[in-house]
């Protein structure tokens, strides 16, 4: 279908032989969803975008024409994606969380499975420069393996996440070894998309040493891949170090270094890598008590953010939505109340990744209880855990905001009672 004038999504879809009820069915989405983007009241997700281009036999190029374009600006390409788009021909099947009872059985399940998997992932990052002669994948299923993982750490689906990560590990560092010079670079580009998943689940969970040891292949990898916004994400990750020792001057210094190296701000990419540069830096500034500094880095992230619609870059989700949420938590660590209600006004649209929604409510519970908002905090607590149970579970301020309520509460509700139990808080 190349070069055709397709006009419109409706049109491109007709063009394919589906009506909206089998393109949605196809998609594994609700028909209403199709609808909503043809009437462009809402555009498919990045991670959504190569599957539905498949199904239409159209280039991703040739999908953006279609799709609104709200929010660009003329000489703003579209957004890449986590990583390289999937070769036509290749099912990937939508990634559909499963579905819980309530219980907490399943979550459960899952985050041992996290558990069970480091041990592992430990010994895929002793074996890297040193990989095992067994057979790797064809380029193409490992493409498509890793889109599905690079969707699973978004959408807070860690138990998926670990099962994949050992072996991508240790089957593109294999390929990295043996391909032609060109190959080597997009391997490396690839494997630092992993690797950079493997920090997120190591973090989340508590792994901080296994964490930190995953920056400096992280850091190399993306050399080899000679890829400057891989730099710049790996700088964005390595944040976290610092947040962890509490060395937050030094934070700011990697982050506002990096910002300034990020090269051409005329594409999606790049805006992207610059302001997720600076919400963190703003979080940073606001943390260490400086209102000054992150209006600043704030300031710079929405100038970013007015170019780009919300998406998820080099592993990192940035735009309208990703910004707000940080609005909020730079308030919270200011101890803003005016900037708290400003920012508690506006809820995250259920299109946003799981987790990018759970980081807002998680930190809306923080501010409520700050401003004495008790019944307010449990009620945020109970939509971060909805939106991602995993990511939820394993989060410390989760914690630290239930046990903060038990302690303020004489008589517990058996409502509050049961999700301090699932969180394991006391």
């Amino acid at each position: 279908m190349a070069g055709r004038l397709l006009g419109s999504l409706t049109t491109a879809r007709q063009a394919a032989g589906y009506t909206q009820e089998s393109l949605a069915a196809a998609l594994r989405l609700e028909r209403t969803t199709i609808g909503r983007w043809e009437r462009g009241v809402q555009s498919p997700q990045p991670w959504q975008r190569p599957g539905l281009a498949r199904a239409l036999r159209i280039s991703l190029d040739e999908l953006d024409e279609l799709l609104p374009r709200r929010g660009r600006q003329p000489n703003v390409r579209t957004p890449d994606v986590v990583m390289t788009p999937v070769p036509l021909g290749v099912e990937v099947a939508p990634a559909v969380p499963p579905a819980r009872d309530g219980s907490g059985s399943e979550e459960a399940a899952e985050v041992d499975l996290v558990h069970a998997a480091i041990p592992r992932l430990r010994r895929a990052l002793d074996r890297l420069g040193l990989p095992d002669d067994k057979p790797t994948r064809n380029p193409a299923e490992l493409v498509a393996e890793i889109a599905r993982a690079s969707d699973d750490r978004p959408q807070s689906r860690y138990g998926s996440l670990a099962r994949r990560l050992p072996n991508l590990i240790s089957e593109l560092d294999h390929a990295r070894q043996i391909g032609a010079a060109d190959e080597r670079r997009h391997v490396a580009a690839l494997l630092t998309l992993v690797l950079r998943a493997a920090d997120g689940m190591a973090f989340k969970f508590g792994y901080l040493d296994l964490s930190a040891r995953l920056i400096d292949p992280m850091r190399s990898t993306a050399q080899l891949a000679e890829d400057p916004l891989l730099l710049a994400a790996v700088a964005y990750v390595r944040t976290e170090t610092f947040f962890a020792t509490g060395n937050l001057d030094t934070a700011a210094r990697a982050l506002e270094l990096a910002a300034n190296d990020v090269p051409d701000l005329d594409t999606a990419s790049s805006c992207a890598a610059f302001g997720a540069l600076h919400i963190r830096a703003a979080v940073v500034a606001g943390r260490a008590g400086k209102p000054d500094r992150a209006a600043d880095h704030l300031r710079e992230a929405r100038r970013a953010a007015a170019t780009v619609p919300e998406g998820v870059y080099h592993g990192t989700a940035f735009g309208q939505d990703s910004l707000r949420i940080h609005e909020l938590a730079v308030a919270v660590e200011l101890r803003d109340p005016v900037g708290i209600e400003r920012a508690a006004a506006w809820h995250p649209p259920e299109n946003l990744p799981a987790e990018r929604r759970s980081h807002y409510f998680i930190d809306l519970a923080r501010a409520q209880l700050a401003l004495g908002r008790h019944e307010d905090a449990y009620l945020c607590l109970r939509s971060a855990r909805q939106a991602a149970p995993e990511h939820t579970r394993a989060h410390p301020q989760v914690q630290q905001s239930l046990s903060a309520l038990l302690r303020t509460h004489g008589t517990a509700s058996s409502g509050l009672l049961d999700l301090a139990a699932w969180a394991r808080a006391r």
